[in-house]
C-alpha cells in the first residue's frame, strides 16, 4: 500500500501531471516601457507561471483600440484608461468594459513648458502668449478649457516627439511624464512640469480593463491574473532594473538610463497606502459627472458598474 501511495504522489508532482498553464493575452495600448514594468516583471520573474497562467503580453501603438479588442473577445484583458471605461459603457450596452486593477493613481499626463518661462502653474501656460501643442479631443483638454476659460496661448496640433519643443523656448505641449520630460532634459533643456491631474481631472491611467463576460464565465482565472499582476508590480517598484534591461531589447526608442529614470519619476504616482491598484468608488464617480458636464457621455453609469478591486 505505501510503494502504491509513493507512486501516485510522484504521478501528481511529475510533470506529465502537471496542470497546463492557463494561456491569456494582455493586449497593451504602447510601447514596452515603464508604466508597464509590473506586467513585464510578473512575466520575466515566473510570477504569472507561479499562477498557473501563461501571460502573451501583446504591445500596442499610437491609437490602439484596447477597448474594442475587449469587446469583440480579441484578448481576455487589456490596458484602458478609466474615462475610456466611462466612455465605452456610456456608448455601448452590450458585453461591458470593467476596470479591475489601476496602476496609476495619479495620472501622469502633463503639460511641460521651458522652465525659463518661470510659469508657476498650469493656468499660466493656457494665458501666455505662447504656442501650446495638445489635443483638442482629448477629455482633459476639454476640462482644462471649461475650468480656465478660452486660452490665449496658441493651441496647435499634438505632432509628437519634442523637437518643436526644443526649437522654441514658447513651445508647450503635453505629455506623460516618463516620457517627454525625461527626453527633453537628456537633449539639454530645462523643463516644468504640470500635471493635470492637480487641476482636478484624474482618471485612472493604465487599468486592467477585461468584459462582464470574462468576469462571469472565468473569475478564477480574472483573480489569478490580477493578483500576479500585482505581485509583479510590487517586484517591479522594489527593484525594476532588470526588467528595464528587458524591457529596453524590446523597445529600442529609450536607453536604459531613461527607462530607469523614467521608474523612479513614475513611483509616487503608482504607490498607494491603500492595496497596490486598488480604486474607489469616489474617484469614479467624479469622473462620471465630470464626463457628463463636458457633453461626452449621455448616461451616468453607476460606480459599481465600472469597476471591482480584486
Amino acid at each position: 500500500m505505501k510503494s502504491w501511495l509513493l507512486s501516485f504522489a510522484f504521478l501528481l508532482v511529475s510533470p506529465a501531471f502537471a496542470q497546463t498553464p492557463t494561456s491569456v493575452t494582455l493586449a497593451l495600448n504602447w510601447k514596452a516601457e515603464p508604466e508597464f514594468g509590473g506586467f513585464y516583471a510578473a512575466a520575466l520573474q515566473g510570477i504569472y507561471k507561479k499562477h498557473g497562467l501563461d501571460v502573451k503580453i501583446l504591445e500596442g501603438g499610437s491609437g490602439t483600440p484596447t477597448v474594442q479588442m475587449l469587446a469583440n473577445g480579441k484578448v481576455e484583458f487589456a490596458i484602458v484608461s478609466a474615462d475610456e471605461v466611462i466612455l465605452s459603457q456610456d456608448r455601448n450596452s452590450k458585453n461591458k468594459v470593467k476596470g479591475l486593477f489601476a496602476v496609476y493613481q495619479t495620472s501622469p499626463y502633463i503639460v511641460m513648458s521651458h522652465a525659463e518661462k518661470n510659469y508657476k502653474n498650469l493656468k499660466d501656460v493656457f494665458m501666455s502668449e505662447g504656442i501650446l501643442s495638445m489635443q483638442s479631443g482629448l477629455p482633459y483638454y476639454q476640462y482644462l478649457v471649461k475650468k480656465f476659460g478660452k486660452p490665449k496661448v496658441k493651441v496647435v496640433p499634438y505632432a509628437g516627439g519634442v523637437s518643436n519643443f526644443l526649437n522654441d523656448k514658447n513651445f508647450s505641449q503635453q505629455g506623460f511624464i516618463t516620457t517627454e520630460p525625461l527626453s527633453a532634459e537628456k537633449a539639454g533643456a530645462k523643463v516644468k512640469t504640470f500635471l493635470i491631474a492637480e487641476e482636478g481631472f484624474n482618471p485612472y491611467l493604465v487599468v486592467i480593463g477585461a468584459t462582464e463576460e470574462t468576469l462571469s464565465k472565468k473569475p478564477e482565472l480574472v483573480k489569478k491574473f490580477v493578483a500576479a499582476s500585482r505581485e509583479g508590480w510590487i517586484a517591479y517598484l522594489k527593484d525594476p532594473k532588470e526588467t528595464n534591461k528587458h524591457m529596453a531589447t524590446l523597445n529600442k526608442a529609450f536607453d536604459l538610463q531613461t527607462f530607469n529614470k523614467a521608474a523612479e519619476v513614475q513611483k509616487p504616482l503608482i504607490e498607494t497606502k491603500e492595496t497596490l491598484g486598488s480604486m474607489s468608488s469616489t474617484r469614479w464617480s467624479t469622473l462620471v459627472q465630470q464626463l457628463k458636464d463636458l457633453k461626452l457621455i449621455k448616461s451616468s453609469p453607476k460606480a459599481e458598474d465600472l469597476y471591482t478591486n480584486y
